[in-house]
Formats: C-alpha cells, structure tokens, sequence
C-alpha cells in the first residue's frame, strides 16, 4: 500500500490545475463500492435482506408521524418519540438504514464546544450511546471513551481550548489544559516541538454508526414504532385547511400512501429533494467530505483521537490505526444529487486532500511511513452557518426538517432527536434550538442559490478556524441594503450582517472599507483577494483581547452618553397586526398589557407555552384609519404596529404566524420591513436636535416616554416613538424607505452643532448591556423566562387577562425562580464576552450568557444565569450572601453581583431627567 508520505509527494509533484469551479464539482454518480472501516458491521450483517426489493414490512395506512430516512437523525429521532410515548410512529428508509452519509461518518463525539446549547446537546448524545440504549436493549452501540485532544500551535487557539474548559466546569465536563511535556506523555507518538499545549477531555469517545442505529431502532420497535426499509418516499401530500393554511396530509410512496399530519425530513443530503415535494425549501448544499484510513501503527492503542485545527485535520483512532481527514477550502460540490446512492463512495481527488496529510505526518510523524488501508470520500450535507436545519418549516403546518448536520449528525443526534421530538410532541423544544431553527433563515435568503452556496462554502472552510467573539463571514455579502448604506458607507462605517441585511458595526475614522465580492478563499480558479481596508479591520477583530479600535467605539458610547448618536437600525423588523380580532390576538400573544389608547407603545415579551421567552419587542397601538399610507395600511377593528431585532424578524413573524393559526384569530399579519427604515437619535442633546427637524413639540408633556406620533421630518412623515434601547433621552423615526436619505441628513445638519456622532452596533451591545436592557438569545432565550430575566414587569399578572405562557409563569413563580439572570461588574480591565464559568463561594454556579465593556462606568459587564448547587430556589438571600468571581480562560477575577443595573439604576436620563 502507498504511504501517506508517498501520497503526499505524489499530490504535490504534479502541476496544480486551474480547475474552475465547474471543474471541481461532481456531475458523476458515485464510484463503484469499496471497503471501509464499517463494511462488515453495516453490510455483512445485513444478510440476506440486503438484496431484498419492495418494503422490508406493509406500509400502514396512518401515522401520528412519518420520519423519512435511516441515518443517525432520523433514528434518534424515532427512538426519542417512542420515549415520549407516541404511538403510530414510522420510518421509512429508501435502502437500508444509514446507508446515506450515516454508514461512513467518522463517529467522533467532542463534549466542548463554543456554545452552551450544544454542549448540553452533546451530553444527551453521549448519555444514549454510552449507556441508556445498552441498558435498553443489551446491544453494545460501538461507544469507546478514549478521549480527545485538542492542539494549540498558537496563543489563540490555547486562549480558545481555555474558554471552552471555562464553559465546561459549567456543566461538568471534565477537561485539563496540558503542556507540551504532558501532552507527550499522554500521546507519545506525537510531535509537540511546535505546541503552545492542549485541551485534554478524558470521556470524548467515538461511536459505531451501524451500531448506534441498530441499538436506536431496536428500542423504538420495542415501544411499537416501525422501521420499513427499501421504501422511498415519491410525494408528499398536502391540504389546505378552511383557513388557509397549508398541512400535511399523507406520504406517497411507490408501495402505497400513509395518511398523516406530521413528517420529519431527515434525509440528509436529499433533504431538499423530500422538501421541493413538499414545496418547502431547504438551504444546504451536498459536497465530497473525506478521510483516509492508515494501515497498523505500532504504539497507537488506546490513544486519544485528536483535533489539530490549525493544521486542518482530525486523527481518530480506528483499532490499531488511524482515520486522519479534515476541512479544506476547496471541498468539491456535488450538484446533481443521486437518488441512487446508497453505500456507495467517490474517488479521493488526493489534490483537494492533502494538506490533511501534511499535516497529519507532522503532527504524527510516524504516518509518513504508515501505509494507506483505504479511503472515504462520500457525500455530506453542509448549511451556510454550519448548524442543522430543525423545527416546522414555517411554509408547511405539520413538516419537520431534522437535516443539514455538516458531518455532525452522529455526535449532535441524540441531542437533537429528543429536541426534536419535543418539537413535534409539545410544540417547542425544552432547550433553546433557536440557533438550528429553519426560521432563523429570511425567505429571501432560504431559497438564494448564491447566498446558500457562498456561504456553505466558507463555513465548511472555516469550520476549524478560531471562533472570536466578533468575526463576520466574508461570503453572501451585500445581500440586502438599506436606503443609506452608501451614505453611511461613505462616512466609514464598517458593516456586519445580520440575516442577509448589512448593519452598521461601528465607523472608522481610516476611509471607507466596503465588503468585497466573495473570493471562495482564492479556491476554484477565483482570484484572491490582496489587502483591503474591510478585511484589515476585520483581521483586527481575530483577538480575545481588545481590538484596536475599541477606544473608537469607547468613543462614540461617550458621546452618546455626552450629548447625541445616531443609530441606523433600518434593518429592523417591522410588522402590522390588524383587524377584528387584533385585540384578542394581541392580548394572548403579549406579555404586557398593550390594549391601551393609541398613541402608546409597550416594550414587551412573547412566551411560548413552557413560560419561555420567544421575543421581545415593542408594540404601538394604532388608530383605525380607512385609508392605507406608507406608515400604515388600512384596517378596522384594533392595530399594532410591532418593532422586533432584525436578526429574528423572521423568528417573530413565524411565532406569530403559528399563534394566530392555532387559535384562529381573525385577522392579518403584514410584513412592513422593507418599505421603512428607522433612525434612533439617542443622547442628552436629542431633543434639542429633533426639535429643530420636527413639527412637533418634544417637551416631557407633549411627548412623553413609551408614545409615539405621527409628524413632519424635514417635510416628510414619518413615525416619532420616545423609546430607547441604550438608556437615554431619545426618539425613533420610523421613515418611509424613499425619505431615509433626506431625513438622516436633516438630522446630521441639526447635530452637527450638539456633538452629534454616528454610532454602529458594537456601541448598542455596550451601552444596553451597560444599562442593563436585555438582548433577545444573548440574556434572553427561548427556555428563559422572562421572572428569571429580571423582566417581571413585561407580564400582566396582576390582571385577569389570559396569554400565552401565563400559567407556567404563575407556577414558577409560586415554586420559586431556580434560577436568575445577575449582573456582574469586573474592577480590573479584562476583556469578556461570555461563555466564562460564574464562581460563588468557590463552586461554579453557572456562566455568562453576554458581556462587554462599558465606557461610561469604566467597568468590564457580564450577565449570566446563577442556580443553587443545592438545588433549590435562587432568593434574593441567596444572591446577595454571595463572594462571585468570574473564570476567564482559566484564571478567575473577582466580581460584584447587581440585582439593578449599576449605570442610572432609577432610570431617570430615559425620562430626560439628567
């Protein structure tokens, strides 16, 4: 057999093609069968029912829930409905269980990871395929606990791996962070000359595919779910109902038809086949993603399985060998999908590969003389921000998506299969799935052939990249504008993206930095980009320290504070709910009691059944009018008009949306977003600016805080609300798109006498973490509610009027909170931005949800949720007996816990008292 040596020096010897992106793309179906680490598990095993034709059982002809297809989602996911006691469960399997992508996963299970949600996820996992499903059925799941090792080339990548054994002591995960002498000994065969050290995770582990999906459907069949195999879906049927919405209705196959309400597409790479049956879109991509197996290495037993991100590869122990594979930034597309494929492989392009092998000789340099058993390259399913796809597709009433899992199904499965299950079982998960949720995904963007690319793309190439608390992607740029991008481009604004939309993150004083068009990395024949001013600023941000320019934000957070700022937040969601039973629908989805006169306006929250927070918002009552105009459409009855965070517009407008069907509220919902921008004047000086660009008067008196206006900006009309998300004396002008320009420029002539600045998002995070307002899925997420957030006075409990959530509050509020969301204050000048373990009387408590600096207090600000190690309720007693420290990448500073926010606690400067 050819070494890997030998494989790397014949890839480097030839010429490299310029190859196009055509070029690198598979037209072909996949290459004849070859043998990999699992045949005899997922194959041999098969017997005789693997050349079986027609469905290995009859179809029934109803199910509660058809789940479709056989790999790792779609059997967890079966096995965590079964638990949960659903009856009439099936799945169907076009060939024979994981014989996808499932069949030849590498099977790594890493318990850390940059996100608290997917730790917990990874724990669920591990739980079932290290112990629950071998109790339940007597079949070992192939699990190995032998540990995993992350390597740190560079101070980064080891401040990185500190940070994550931080999150970690949160949750138990054991985890130790080891020198280059310690890792030696733990690993001998491995080259540390160049280490800064590594993340050690004793109880990592691999687990067998064949196995962990045999073992899941043994257990699901036993509590009466079936399994049908050799069975391929063809349609799927839908109806609409006397309301207009569309549900599902049954699953057509060639073998006969299941009349259901409720699918689960978890068919991996053919997701978006079963979903454009269902006229539901499904944003991924299929590319080649491949390994290679080594033959026998003396001395690597029971060796731990390693992850060397800055060499973009990963060595998994497979026996008395090794599977080494990895990232590139040139992975092959498959474009024409195969209904097909089943346990089939393409050829290894070893040209895309090797880099994986350079840096697997040099990590293990004893593989540079080790021979190549096989190899595996088959397809996988990646999405544009490397999460799953899960949840209702908001276009179709009962159809799930359990798909897009970037070669992570097998170690997120378990994890997400219950979550899943609760989905479908209880309408939400138990945790919040927020961030796998299809409605985090505009409609414009879900369906963009070259946004789902562009993006996919660079998130598979920088899968193995530092996670630094404030990178932006590069790829699906320039999607959506607003009316004063260019304005504000000119004056240095530096652009983030939230759902396709470029925001203002803040503005450099150094020129303009426009985002270039996507480069794909220079791969596929593209050109790569040389220096540019966006990219510098955004290679400022690679750091855990503070970057560069944070004494620009320190100064436009001081000047907001000194006297005015003007925030272009035109990226907000803005969405009309109108007609008779506007009211009703209002006072069930809405926390506050937002039936008041018009002309007012409520900040409050949405819950979902459990008591959880899905939004926060504002909502401002309108007067009926009979004729529509830019601010607002015609209606009868009761109207609001309801202002929610850009990035989850489109989470709120599908929360509503479902709301409004379930119980069958008579009235609309209009999506308003892209007719109106919105400007915010915030600062001392704001009233005395606005006054002179409003025919209003802006006195305490005649405009009070929380109201809002119609008036006259600069001559054009535009909707005044005294509001503000940053703690001060201030106004949004809701403006109609083709007025932006000359109001911002109206405003801009009148500040520029008050000491008016323009101020990005960056500022926003400070000065609202700095004032203590909360931030939707940073303080406030879908399993939060809104009394453990400190948002108590968001909720109408002292009336009588029934919502959404309200009984689930009441009894956690009459059983004790377990846990609250506090405010910390760190003396020394640290730089945190969450995820850091929450110390109290030396026992870790919990960790930070958000954090940052603010300038005005001159203090580092974090926020995190506390629980009592005791397990009972978190009094006040409780917090304030406390001595808090906070762990930053394993060194703790002391801190001071806040039941108020420690910057104008009795909010006087938002009264334009000062």
């Amino acid at each position: 057999m050819a070494s890997l040596s030998r494989a790397l020096r014949v890839a480097t010897a030839c010429p490299r093609r310029d190859l196009g992106l055509r070029a690198l793309t598979s037209r072909a179906g996949p290459t004849t069968e070859k043998s990999v680490p699992y045949q005899r598990t997922l194959k041999e095993a098969q017997g005789p029912s693997a050349v079986a034709r027609g469905p290995s059982r009859p179809l029934p002809s109803t199910a509660n829930v058809v789940v479709i297809g056989g790999g790792s989602l779609g059997c967890q996911t079966l096995y965590h409905l079964a638990k949960l006691g659903v009856s009439g469960t099936v799945l169907l399997e076009r060939e024979r269980l994981t014989s996808g992508t499932t069949w030849h996963t590498a099977g790594l299970l890493w318990q850390l990871r940059p996100s608290d949600v997917e730790v917990e996820l990874l724990a669920h996992t591990r739980r079932v395929v290290s112990r629950d499903l071998e109790e339940e059925t007597g079949l070992h799941t192939g699990w190995i606990q032998n540990g995993g090792l992350f390597i740190a080339s560079n101070q980064q990548r080891l401040d990185e791996y500190k940070r994550l054994m931080s999150l970690g002591k949160a949750y138990g995960v054991e985890s130790h962070v080891l020198s280059p002498a310690e890792t030696k000994a733990l690993y001998p065969l491995m080259n540390v000359d160049d280490l800064y050290g590594t993340l050690y995770v004793p109880q990592d582990g691999t687990m067998d595919p064949a196995g962990t999906c045999t073992a899941l459907s043994r257990a699901a069949a036993a509590r009466g779910a079936q399994v049908i195999e050799n069975c391929p879906v063809s349609g799927i049927r839908v109806r609409t109902d006397d309301f207009g919405v569309r549900r599902v209705a049954a699953v057509e196959t060639e073998h006969g038809t299941i009349q259901t309400p409720c699918v689960v597409n978890c068919a991996g790479v053919w997701a978006g086949a079963v979903g454009r049956m269902a006229g539901v879109k499904v944003p991924l991509v299929a590319m080649h993603h491949a390994y290679v197996v080594t033959e026998r290495i003396e001395g690597i037993q029971n060796m731990p399985n390693v992850r060397d991100h800055d060499a973009s590869v990963y060595l998994r122990l497979q026996g008395d060998a090794l599977s080494v594979g990895g990232y590139e930034t040139n992975p092959i597309f498959w474009e024409e999908v195969s209904d097909k494929f089943a346990f089939g492989l393409f050829d290894l392009d070893w040209d895309v590969f090797s880099p994986h092998i350079e840096g697997a000789v040099n990590r293990v340099p004893v593989l540079e003389k080790t021979g190549v058993k096989s190899t595996v390259c088959g397809p996988e399913s990646f999405t544009p921000d490397h999460k799953p796809l899960m949840g209702e597709a908001p276009e179709l009433r009962g159809f799930y998506l359990g798909c897009g899992f970037n070669s992570a199904g097998m170690m997120l499965g378990g994890g997400c299969g219950q979550e899943l299950a609760h989905w479908i079982v209880h309408g939400r998960p138990e945790k919040d799935m927020y961030g796998y949720d299809i409605r985090r995904f505009h409609p414009l963007l879900t369906d963009h052939r070259r946004w789902i690319r562009e993006r996919s793309h660079e998130s598979y190439a920088k899968n193995y990249s530092v996670v630094f608390p404030h990178d932006e992607p590069l790829a699906g740029r320039n999607m959506r504008t607003d009316p004063l991008h260019e304005e504000l481009l000119s004056q240095g604004c530096v652009f983030q993206e939230r759902q396709g939309w470029e925001r203002p993150g803040w503005f450099t004083p150094q020129g303009t930095a426009p985002v270039l068009q996507y480069d794909y990395y220079g791969a596929y024949g593209h050109q790569a980009h040389g220096d540019h001013a966006y990219g510098r600023l955004l290679g400022d941000e690679y750091t855990f320290d503070f970057p560069p320019h944070h004494d620009v934000i320190k100064k436009e957070c001081l000047a907001c504070r000194g006297a005015a700022a003007v925030f272009n937040m035109s990226y907000f969601g803005k969405f009309y709910l109108v007609g008779l039973d506007a009211r009703k629908a209002a006072d069930w989805l809405f926390s506050a009691d937002v039936s008041r006169p018009p002309g007012s306006t409520v900040y409050t929250c949405m819950l979902n059944h459990r008591g959880g927070t899905e939004s926060d918002l504002t909502v401002s009552r309108l007067a009926p009018s009979p004729q529509a105009s830019a601010l607002a459409p015609a209606f009868e009855g009761d109207g609001y008009y309801l202002a929610v965070g850009g990035a989850v517009a489109q989470h709120n407008w599908a929360h509503i949306s479902t709301v409004l069907q379930d119980q069958k509220f008579r009235c609309q919902l209009i999506n308003g977003s892209e007719d109106l921008g919105m400007i915010s004047i915030q600062g001392p000086a704001s009233r005395a600016i606005l006054q002179e660009v409003l025919d209003a008067d802006l006195s305490n008196e005649a405009f009070p805080f929380s109201t809002h206006k119609l008036v006259r900006a600069a001559g054009h009309l535009v909707r005044a609300m005294r509001l503000s998300f940053v703690g001060e004396l201030g106004w949004e002008l809701h403006v109609p798109r083709p007025a932006c320009v000359p109001v911002y420029q109206a405003v801009m002539t009148a500040g520029a006498k008050h000491g008016l600045v323009n101020a990005g998002y960056r500022a926003i995070d400070s000065l609202s973490i700095e004032k203590g307002y909360r931030h939707w899925h940073a303080d406030l997420r879908p399993d939060d509610s809104p009394l453990e957030a400190g948002l108590a006075f968001t909720c109408k409990l002292k009336s009588a009027v029934p919502f959404l959530g309200r009984e689930a509050l009441e009894k956690q509020r009459a059983e004790g909170l377990r846990r609250r969301l506090l405010c910390f204050t760190v003396d020394e000048k640290v730089p945190m931005f969450g995820l850091e373990a929450i110390w109290r009387n030396g026992q870790v408590v919990g960790h930070i949800r958000r954090a940052d600096f603010g300038f005005a207090i001159d203090k580092t600000l974090a926020y995190g949720y506390i629980r009592d190690p005791s397990g009972g309720p978190v009094s006040l007693d409780f917090v304030k007996s406390g001595d808090y420290a906070l762990e930053r990448m394993g060194v703790t500073y002391p801190a001071r816990a806040h039941l108020k926010s420690p910057f104008d606690p009795d909010n006087k400067r938002v009264k334009g008292f000062y």
